[in-house]
């Protein structure tokens, strides 16, 4: 008896199949992972600005990270500039996770040496003059303010090339969607 051939193009052209499958079965799992999330109001954050890992969307404002839309004009700066990913913002970006440094009543100092809540100056907020491509940054203005009842202000000591209020100032809080508490971090 003759033993068939396992590896002829028929068997090829079968795995190359079976192994699209696995991918497209992937990426669909990979989808409805992310949508589950949305769901749960668990978000998944990837960049530095926040330690990496897994959020958890709460109704409580005492929590010290939010989820934002940025406003114009740096909302679509950010976007062209691929700081942002495409999302679900008014803009078609996806929101920012940010840590809040300053609230309702605080004095924030912007100068070039960072931002200073309450005469203390965070660590990684210098502004910068360029942005990891070469590409011109312009900082908000220098100098001092006390932060309104209806806005924050918003910092990452935790990347100095964090694109946030040392660039667009302070957040409207209308803009927040949600108030993030961490659920499971690397960092």
């Amino acid at each position: 008896m003759r033993a068939m051939a396992t590896h002829g193009p028929l068997h090829r052209a079968g795995d190359a199949h079976f192994r699209s499958l696995i991918r497209i079965a992937g990426i669909a799992g990979v989808v409805v992972s992310f949508q589950i999330c949305g769901w749960l109001g668990i978000r998944i954050n990837t960049s530095p600005s926040l330690p990496l890992g897994l959020y958890i969307a709460t109704s409580d404002h005492v929590d010290g990270l939010v989820e934002f839309c940025p406003s114009e004009p740096f909302a679509s700066i950010a976007l062209s500039r691929g700081y942002r990913d495409r999302g679900s913002c008014p803009d078609g970006g996806a929101p920012l996770l940010k840590p809040i440094i300053a609230r309702r009543g605080d004095v924030v100092e912007f100068s070039a040496k960072g931002i200073s809540v309450n005469g203390k100056l965070l660590p990684n907020t210098q502004p910068l003059v360029k942005d990891t491509k070469g590409r011109w940054l312009r900082p908000w203005p220098f100098g001092s303010y006390v932060v309104q009842p209806d806005s924050v202000w918003v910092g990452s000591s935790y990347n100095r090339r964090s694109f946030d209020s040392r660039y667009f100032g302070p957040v409207s809080t209308g803009s927040i969607r949600a108030h993030l508490r961490p659920l499971l971090t690397l960092w």
